[in-house]
């Protein structure tokens, strides 16, 4: 009896590992911009095939009212609700693509500002012969932060210099 619970033991725990790690999957695809993107792809397909066949519809049932054949108490769907249906998507598209723009972004001014990387203790496993140590890390982030106040410094003095002229002197 012992021998038939060892090996119905792990099979729940490895399928309960798999179900994790296909939800963690698919929470790490959601925040992916690119990868919704695709996923948005066939559903603006759908809906601009939609929006078509509703002003085909619509178009057909308007040229046989006009023409006298038929009365208007017939229902068709309606093409703005469609429509609207088609820009939303267009609208989420627009967002996804702005989101993975802004991310490679940063990911370029990363790699530019601080291109070697800090080991973690979450992941030895990764150190890099080219990483820094975390008191360099420090070090730099320092400078960083030291050039950030004085471009912010001389910003302020420019200010102050243009406040300081007035209105008097014109633009010429």
């Amino acid at each position: 009896m012992a021998a038939q619970q060892q090996p119905g033991g792990p099979i729940p725990q490895v399928g309960m590992q798999q179900a994790a790690s296909l939800q963690q999957l698919s929470q790490q695809q959601d925040f992916d911009p690119v990868h919704r993107f695709k996923m948005l792809i066939p559903q603006l397909k759908e809906s601009l095939q939609d929006v078509m066949k509703v002003a085909s519809l619509n178009m057909g049932h308007n040229t046989t009212i006009d023409n006298g054949i038929k009365s208007s108490d017939g229902t068709v769907k309606r093409f703005d609700k469609s429509l609207e249906e088609f820009y939303a998507l267009c609208d989420q598209l627009e967002l996804c693509l702005r989101l993975a723009y802004e991310c490679l972004s940063q990911s370029i001014d990363s790699a530019k500002h601080s291109p070697n990387l800090v080991p973690t203790a979450t992941k030895p496993d990764t150190v890099q012969t080219e990483s820094l140590s975390y008191s360099q890390y420090l070090s730099m982030i320092k400078s960083q932060i030291s050039c950030a106040k004085d471009i912010h410094n001389a910003l302020l003095e420019c200010s102050k210099k243009i406040a300081g002229k007035g209105p008097a002197q014109g633009i010429m």
